[in-house]
């Protein structure tokens, strides 16, 4: 049974920065594409970055394209979401989830049940202005 967790959350001002983690347990980690989500209240979940089983050519979300780095480290069966320059509207519940395929299909963003393998509880952020 594949198990997600994310941590790293809180509340935090605008303008700092959070780093989010994640372990996957149950598949074998360096298999497969991870991505980061977040739904904010009264939203739908908008997926905000990909990174492929080899950690090249992540992609992001436009929303978060020059403040947010995902990284992952095969070793440690970790994925990261460094998460700068905060704003209001990051606030949201984030989730990670390893994906079916090693690389960022071009429907990956959408979350559904044919692309992602698993979800988390979620990390709360929130960003105060």
């Amino acid at each position: 049974q594949v198990q997600v967790m994310e941590s790293g959350g809180g509340l935090v001002q605008a303008g700092e920065s959070l780093r989010l983690s994640c372990t996957v347990s149950g598949l074998t980690f360096m298999a497969y594409a991870m991505a980061w989500f977040r739904q904010a209240p009264g939203k739908q979940r908008e997926g905000i970055s990909c990174i492929k089983w080899n950690a090249q050519y992540p992609e992001y979300a436009d929303s978060v394209k020059g403040r947010f780095t995902i990284s992952r480290d095969n070793d440690k069966k970790m994925l990261y979401l460094q998460m700068d320059s905060l704003k209001a509207e990051d606030t949201a519940m984030y989730y990670c989830a390893p994906l079916v395929y090693d690389y960022c299909s071009g429907s990956w963003a959408l979350g559904q049940a044919d692309t992602v393998r698993a979800w988390g509880q979620g990390t709360q952020v929130t960003v105060s202005s």
